[in-house]
């Protein structure tokens, strides 16, 4: 990954082998990119670089993020969950997701042309980080899949193992799983996942 922001927007984020190619989407999304860090740092914002990503600051805390992907360029909220989102403009990044969280972008005119919605949102964004204002930790898991169920129950210590994550690495697992339509994919899934889980590592750790 990239050590210093400036290369996110000439280069990219240096995580996929299109970083420094025609090919990667902050090419694409330059011009849209650009537009959109100015307003978040016209908004009085910290601009510093996470996940080899521009993410930008309030009151000792993030605030919002910045992504480009093929199809779009995302302005990603943290505490979108205490957000009011009155122009119902955020979505949810993905089925899992428990709250609208981003805006999206779809083209590279967008970010100037919703100026006005974007500062008002990053403006309470900075508010609810001032007053300390947290979403309520969701500790809640998702149905466990029957294939997962039964290689619990006929491995001893793939179930210790499972049950000692911490709940954040059990609904990774979980939503792995679950994203998968066929029975026999899951139980291939499972027995990759074993040793990790054994390991005591989330789905998405490396």
């Amino acid at each position: 990954m990239i050590t210093d922001i400036e290369l996110y927007f000439t280069k990219g984020c240096g995580r996929c082998d299109r970083f420094d190619t025609p090919d990667c989407a902050t090419r694409q999304w330059g011009e849209g990119l650009e537009a959109l860090r100015g307003i978040c740092l016209g908004a009085g914002l910290e601009e510093v670089l996470k996940w080899g990503h521009p993410c930008y600051r309030h009151a000792d805390r993030n605030i919002a993020i910045v992504g480009a992907f093929r199809g779009d360029f995302r302005l990603s909220f943290f505490d979108a969950g205490l957000m009011t989102d009155p122009a119902r403009r955020m979505e949810r990044q993905g089925p899992n997701t428990k709250y609208p969280n981003m805006i999206r972008f779809t083209s590279n005119g967008q970010p100037a042309a919703e100026r006005d919605l974007l500062v008002a949102y990053l403006g309470e964004a900075k508010y609810l980080a001032a007053s300390g204002a947290k979403v309520p930790k969701d500790d809640s898991e998702p149905d466990m899949p029957d294939e997962l169920i039964e290689a619990l129950a006929a491995d001893p210590e793939l179930a210790m193992a499972f049950q000692a994550l911490t709940p954040g690495r059990r609904k990774s697992y979980v939503i792995n799983l679950n994203g998968a339509k066929q029975p026999a994919t899951r139980m291939s899934r499972i027995a990759k996942f074993r040793d990790r889980i054994i390991a005591g590592k989330g789905a998405l750790d490396r």
